[in-house]
This record gives C-alpha cells, structure tokens and sequence, in this order.
C-alpha cells in the first residue's frame, strides 16, 4: 500500500502537473512560453533604461551640477525650437532653424537622417551586387569573400584615420581630384561640413557594404538551384530569372540587412568623431555625447528621441516586409 501511495504522489505532483499542462498547449501557446524568459530579459535590459531615460528627460540640471528640478516636456518643446536652443560648437541645433542648406547641415536630426537614408540605400545596392558576385561559382571565390570582408574587419578608429590621412587638405591625396570636380572643398576640407559629411558617409559605405552582401548572400545561397533550371527550360533570360526568382525570395533578407543597418546608422558617432568632429557634422550621438555632462535633462530628451525614431524605422520596415518575413 505504502509503494503504490508513493507511485501516486509521485504522479501528480508538481512537476508533473506542470509536464502535463505543457503537453496540452497548443503550438503557438508553447512558442510564446518559450519567449517568457527572452520578454523579461529584454524588459531588464532595453525598456527599464528606456523609461528611465525618459524619466531623466522630465529634468533640468542646474549648471553648477547641483540640483535637478522638474520642468515636464520642457526639454523636448526647447530640442523642437530650433535655433534657439544651440548645444554644439559652431551653432549645432537639433532641428534647422530655417530652410537654408546651411540651417540643414547644422541640424542633428538632418544630418543623421541625411546619412542613415544615403549611406544604407548604397551600401544595400553595393552589397546585393558584391552577393550576386559572389552567389557565382568561380575560381579563387574564397578569396574574393576574404578580401570583402576585410573593410568590415576594420575597427573604426583605424578606418577614422585612413580617411582622415587621405582627405587631410596637407597630406591627402584624394582631395584635389574631387575638389577639382566640384565635389568636396579645396582647402581646410575636414572642417567644411559638407565636405566632411560627404567623406563620413562614403567612409561608411566602403566599411560596412561588405556586411550587407554576407546578409543577402546567406539569402542567395538558400534559394533552390532547381528553380533556375526550370526558368531555363521556360526560356526565361537572365533579368527574368533575377526579376521573377531571385529578387522575390531574397527580399526578406534584403529587409533584415536594411533593419540592422538603419538602426546602426541612426546611432553614428565613432567615424564622425575619428574623421572630423562633432562640431562640423553633428549627430544625435553626438548631442547626446556633448550635452550629457551639463544637461543631463536635454541629452536624456534627445536620447530617447532619438530610440522612438528608431523604433518608428523598424515597425516601417516590419510593416513593409510583413510580419511572416521578418
């Protein structure tokens, strides 16, 4: 009697009941129990410090470092009035106080946008070529991928100060062939924020196009070859077997290569700092970087700012992929 009691406490005990309760979960129930821990995790990890970046941004810090007080949406109403709020050296704003070029290039917000928008949409059409290139089965393929990756490879402190030695108005030897065709400043070239904007974003392109074309490779590669061979026995031509096969199936990828690196993109600040300065092409890093020492409120605003613009890009681009691809 006492053998079968235990047999039957061990049955229905607590771990076993919860075994069972599993069992009786459907697919999708089960799925999103395995995701508890990753939901928790990422509450810990990136919504505490986002609330409480917010928090932060409902203050104001005194200039002596002294005393904080509560001033509500201030901070956010003085980031949005343009030219009368400068935080930067040289009279970096966070939105253009007018529409000038000038007021353009001065504006955080724009610039970053500006190189997010310019940088990803090349280094998306750079990188899908690389992959085309690479998908094709040739002699010394390997080395091909080697030598792509290596741009990707470099730290950015290293690819700061190749650039900056090529586009110096003393020592570059690339300046004078540009300049000549109108494209960047002559002299004092690194100081020109046009200039200098132009070199960042084209600095960012030959670094990180590389890691676009391994993210749409990896999506060439799982393509079924079957497929081609139909579309040749179809007669179909080349543009047509891109156009109707591949361009469909690797768009998913193509939608995770462009998430990743937009969100990398909007927060750009180490090729900035290492080529010129905050002061010539101003970021959003960078308002964050200079104003967080003495205006712990308004870098707090721009910072969590800056994460729902982020936010706001992905939801679009998950909105455009739809939700079974990303």
């Amino acid at each position: 009697m006492s053998t079968e009691t235990g047999r039957e406490s061990r049955r229905s005990g607590v771990l076993v009941d919860a075994m069972r309760w599993m069992e009786n979960l459907s697919d999708t129930q089960y799925a999103y129990l395995l995701l508890i821990p990753v939901f928790v995790l990422l509450g810990v990890v990136a919504l505490y410090p986002l609330l409480r970046t917010f928090e932060l941004s409902l203050f104001a810090t005194s200039l002596d470092l002294t005393s904080r007080s509560f001033v509500g949406i201030d901070n956010y109403v003085q980031l949005f009035t343009g030219g009368k709020n400068r935080f930067l050296p040289g009279g970096t704003t966070f939105v253009p106080s007018s529409l000038s070029i000038s007021a353009m290039l001065n504006s955080a917000l724009v610039v970053t946008i500006i190189f997010a928008v310019v940088s990803v949409a090349f280094e998306t059409i750079l990188g899908l070529g690389q992959a085309l290139i690479l998908d094709q089965d040739f002699y010394g393929r390997r080395w091909v991928r080697a030598a792509i990756i290596i741009p990707w490879a470099v730290p950015i402190v290293i690819q700061g100060m190749i650039f900056f030695l090529m586009f110096n108005s003393n020592v570059g030897f690339a300046t004078p062939p540009l300049a000549d065709l109108g494209l960047l400043a002559p002299t004092n070239t690194l100081n020109d924020t046009t200039s200098a904007t132009f070199i960042i974003i084209v600095a960012d392109i030959w670094k990180t196009s590389a890691f676009m074309a391994l993210l749409i490779l990896a999506g060439l590669q799982s393509i079924d070859r079957g497929l081609y061979d139909v579309a040749k026995v179809a007669g179909a031509s080349k543009w047509q077997q891109f156009k109707l096969i591949t361009f469909p199936l690797i768009l998913p990828t193509i939608g995770v290569a462009v998430l990743f690196r937009s969100v990398q993109a909007m927060r750009v600040y180490g090729i900035i700092d290492t080529v010129s300065s905050c002061a010539v092409v101003p970021s959003l890093s960078c308002m964050v970087v200079a104003t967080f020492n003495t205006r712990e409120g308004t870098a707090a605003a721009i910072a969590f700012v800056t994460a729902a613009i982020i936010g706001i890009v992905v939801m679009g681009i998950i909105l455009w992929q739809g939700e079974d691809a990303i």
